[in-house]
């Protein structure tokens, strides 16, 4: 359904985070644009703060696809975290996103509780986490696989960090159909690379 590598064509290559007419950044001036030696073409969330206000409280760093709306599907990236905030060190995965106020994500946090390391629902609310997740995400300064597989049918939503045959965690929730997709952060710094949607 929908793939980017964040380096672009020879004919269109990428050299800033405007380039990227496929992406809507809710706070564009945290994101950027670079070529990495590891990695060819990424983007990156550069600033802890955002000017970005949600609703409720949630994600500050929220980059979706634009005019993508999917139900069943799996997400693949990759992501680097870029700096070592302890605990809550973090990335978040967006997925059945209708507006603002209305979505899930998966914040991958470091060390989880409440409000870290948890399947989370935002709805007219702040965040609340569905899961009761007590894995670690071990995070440290190298590239990692995430997926999430959500089934909109039975409700079955699934993340994996790494270990792509064992969930990292899991929980059945039907609140919000199909939705957008995205990534970001909570409020950390990291960069991703090859993201693909794909549908079933």
């Amino acid at each position: 359904m929908f793939s980017d590598d964040f380096d672009g064509t020879d004919a269109n290559p990428v050299q800033s985070i405007g380039d990227l007419k496929r992406w809507e950044f809710l706070d564009p001036k945290t994101w950027s644009w670079k070529n990495s030696e590891d990695a060819g073409g990424v983007i990156e969330i550069t600033e802890r703060g955002s000017e970005y206000k949600p609703p409720t409280r949630s994600p500050g760093h929220v980059a979706l696809v634009k005019d993508l709306q999917v139900g069943n599907c799996e997400i693949r990236f990759r992501v680097r975290s870029t700096k070592d905030t302890g605990n809550h060190r973090d990335c978040c995965i967006f997925f059945g996103y209708q507006d603002a106020s209305h979505f899930y994500y998966c914040h991958l946090g470091a060390k989880p509780d409440p409000h870290s390391g948890q399947i989370m629902i935002v709805k007219e609310a702040p965040r609340l986490a569905l899961t009761k997740n007590e894995k670690l995400t071990p995070w440290d300064d190298q590239w990692h696989n995430v997926m999430v597989r959500r089934n909109i049918d039975t409700g079955l939503i699934e993340v994996f960090f790494d270990d792509m045959t064992t969930p990292h965690m899991s929980v059945t929730d039907k609140t919000f159909g199909a939705g957008r997709v995205g990534i970001g952060s909570f409020d950390d710094l990291n960069a991703f690379d090859g993201f693909t949607v794909s549908t079933f």
